[in-house]
């Protein structure tokens, strides 16, 4: 009687475990590599920064590289400028723990600093 007990309730485990391996848990094994995130659109962002916003502009360029724009800076905020451009790709556009970094070195025109810059 104790080994007819025994029996049914493996019987009954291993059901129950072959049972469960038919449901979608949602894990899928493949062998293929995984596809890289689509770059995210062009976009525009109010950033504040130091007590005042400023106005973001960034998209896709190509390569992994944004060019970016930063509004409401003076000339003598270069410093400035990178560092909101920089943290903010990093916010919007890079893989968790990753920041922007610079490509070339930013430009001021038309009340503009611009940049390129990609993650890393």
């Amino acid at each position: 009687m104790r080994n007819i007990i025994t029996g049914t309730i493996l019987l009954l485990a291993a059901g129950a475990a072959l049972s469960a391996c038919g449901e979608d848990s949602g894990v899928r094994i493949t062998n293929n590599k995984p596809q890289a995130a689509p770059a995210p659109a062009a976009r525009s962002e109010p950033v504040f920064y130091n007590g005042k916003t400023y106005r973001l502009d960034f998209g896709p360029r190509g390569g992994g590289v944004y060019d970016m724009t930063v509004s409401g800076m003076t000339a003598k905020q270069q410093k400035d400028a990178e560092a909101v451009a920089t943290s903010s790709l990093g916010y919007f556009a890079c893989p968790e723990g990753q920041r922007g970094k610079l490509q070339n070195k930013p430009s001021f025109a038309s009340a503009k600093w611009r940049m390129q810059a990609k993650c890393g």
